[in-house]
């Protein structure tokens, strides 16, 4: 039997998944991918779980589809078979906050990978990169889309038509990352950050995600009206109500969520 490209890890209410392909440096086969989606959804249907965390090893996050797999597609094969699309789909199909923490290279599928997370945390010595265009290709899991909205439209040309990679400091500086950390540290600070999430309430979460994700997608008019809805809902959760109570006892309390 071989060995799972992915490792499922839990930390009281954060579920954790590490990509596991070292000798490949986590490159994304048609197997890595479909485990996955499996582990995402797993976590992602399991009320005992408040957020998700994505990484990969010492060597790297990610550095991007299976050279070799692809090699072997045709046009028409991977037009028929929508090829990456379940990867998009998969990704953005999850509720729960998913914190990407990114150590050594994000290349290619492996960039886009990282910024189908919700939150990216990554090593001083991580290093981000679309270099499709060196192999005759162009990004094809979000890359022209997601990029241009995390950094602008000059940096991510910039990126994507040279094909070469920022530094970590460059991407927490152009808005691809929230917060750099060394290399030691920045799994801990990540858990944190994903225990701290995973402690507030799994539907209140949820909606925030989702508004913020409809940002993207909807202008501005459409987009307030988005949100409206989801924060009169909020007003009907048991949560609500348990929060106000406990910001107006006396002496102030902390709130037991019900996650209703």
């Amino acid at each position: 039997m071989s060995e799972s490209t992915i490792i499922i890890e839990r930390s009281e209410r954060v579920g954790i998944i590490k990509l596991n392909r070292p000798k490949a440096y986590n490159a994304l086969s048609g197997i890595l991918i479909n485990e996955l989606l499996d582990a995402l959804r797993s976590f992602d249907s399991d009320p005992s779980i408040g957020a998700i965390i994505l990484t990969g090893n010492e060597k790297g996050f990610c550095a991007g589809a299976d050279i070799k797999e692809q090699s072997e597609l045709s046009f028409v094969n991977a037009y028929n078979q929508d090829y990456l699309k379940n990867l998009n789909d998969g990704l953005f199909a999850v509720h729960k906050p998913i914190v990407g923490v990114i150590n050594g290279v994000a290349l290619g599928g492996g960039c886009e990978l990282a910024m189908m997370c919700d939150i990216l945390y990554a090593a001083d010595t991580a290093a981000f990169g679309q270099p499709e265009i060196t192999l005759g290709t162009i990004p094809g899991a979000g890359g022209t889309q997601r990029l241009i909205r995390a950094i602008g439209k000059s940096k991510a040309m910039h990126m994507i038509l040279t094909g070469e990679t920022i530094s970590a400091k460059e991407a927490e500086e152009a808005g691809l990352v929230a917060k750099v950390f060394p290399t030691d540290q920045v799994f801990s600070a990540a858990l944190k950050t994903a225990s701290k999430i995973a402690s507030f309430s799994a539907p209140v979460v949820a909606m925030a995600k989702e508004a913020v994700n409809e940002a993207e997608e909807l202008g501005l008019k459409n987009g307030l009206r988005f949100e409206s809805r989801l924060y009169h809902a909020t007003f009907g959760l048991e949560d609500h109500v348990e929060g106000f109570q406990a910001f107006l006892a006396r002496p102030k309390r902390a709130a037991q969520w019900t996650h209703k």
